[in-house]
């Protein structure tokens, strides 16, 4: 079975370095560190971020924790 890339359940913004990091088997942190230096450098993380929040879909379990309310 191949593994798909989905934005993580354990969000701080959008999702996208946790399901990343969930993907390649890595700590979060990392993942949120190296976006931090690409988005320092230059600003090139930040559109990064942002069209991978656009085209990364949600886990097929994932719950907004707005809904029924």
């Amino acid at each position: 079975m191949s593994k798909k890339l989905y934005r993580s359940n354990d969000r701080k913004v959008f999702g996208v370095c946790g399901g990343i990091a969930e993907y390649l088997d890595i700590d979060p942190t990392i993942v949120r560190l190296i976006w931090i230096i690409l988005t320092c450098s230059g600003g090139s993380g930040a559109i990064l971020y942002l069209i991978a929040a656009i085209l990364m879909d949600n886990r097929p379990d994932y719950v907004s924790r707005y809904e029924n309310q």
